[in-house]
């Protein structure tokens, strides 16, 4: 089963690039972050008329969560516990079953800047709350998929040019702890685990400015963690680099794992 996260910086802008990528690669569930559209507005009926699943967590004009299926989507919650009053749509959980069932948590984490502030103070929060809920699927025993832009850069050699994001909330040190308590409870982070001597990237980010794609000023923000009982299916790890040569691309790629399930 080959299952994918795609930042896709609003779906109805990047529809097209969105279903190129999706012949090319071939995934079989895409869990998709930054739709920025209610749900009444995702583009449901073109992808299911291409063979798609589709359930959605959106919000008008910002972030929205969404996942595209080959197999049927089952189970499905959508927001993250532990906090009633967050109507920020960043989080849904699903389950997908082939020849094993899979649990899946798509995520888009929060930005956090500018930092020190409120925006930060809620991007602690919510991973605080990622964390709990991490523990729990954990005990859950099942094959679990934590995926989507964490909005963390882990390391120093997941950035091009680490010095420049010294002060971003997305490097900062609290950002960084946060990340390796949730990775500490037992997750493996696939693409790292695919290429642990690496000594820098692969990239998943470029912003649009500057010429950062033409140069390879990237940074790894997009990540996929995998339970225990789901890093003993893996077969192989990707980023889809070609992804960003499209029409209007995003300024993120994809990333996937294909696991034996």
């Amino acid at each position: 089963m080959k299952i994918a996260s795609f930042n896709i910086n609003g779906v109805r802008a990047r529809i097209g690039a969105l279903t190129d990528w999706l012949e090319a690669a071939s995934p079989d569930v895409v869990v998709l972050q930054e739709i920025k559209t209610v749900d009444e507005g995702f583009p449901t009926e073109h992808f299911g008329d291409l063979g798609w699943n589709v359930e959605t967590h959106g919000q008008k004009g910002f972030n929205g969560v969404a996942i595209l299926s080959r197999l049927p989507i089952e189970d499905v919650s959508r927001g993250l516990p532990g906090d009633d009053s967050d109507e920020q749509a960043r989080y849904m959980e699903a389950t997908v079953t082939g020849e094993t069932a899979i649990r899946l948590a798509g995520l888009y984490l929060p930005n956090g800047n500018p930092a020190p502030g409120p925006k930060y103070d809620y991007k602690l929060a919510w991973m605080e709350r990622l964390r709990q809920r991490a523990e729990e699927l954990l005990a859950t025993e099942m094959p679990v998929v934590m995926l989507g832009d964490f909005n963390v850069i882990p390391e120093p050699r997941d950035a091009a040019e680490p010095q420049k994001w010294v002060d971003d909330a997305l490097f900062l040190p609290d950002s960084r702890a946060a990340f390796r308590r949730i990775a500490a409870q037992g997750w493996t982070d696939a693409v790292r685990a695919s290429d642990p001597f690496a000594t820098r990237g692969p990239f998943t980010f470029w912003d649009y400015q500057a010429g950062a794609w033409q140069r390879d000023n990237g940074i790894r923000i997009d990540h996929l963690m995998l339970s225990p009982q789901a890093a003993d299916l893996l077969r192989a790890v990707g980023v889809d680099r070609e992804a960003r040569a499209g029409d209007k691309p995003s300024d993120h790629v994809p990333v996937w794992v294909d696991l034996a399930a």
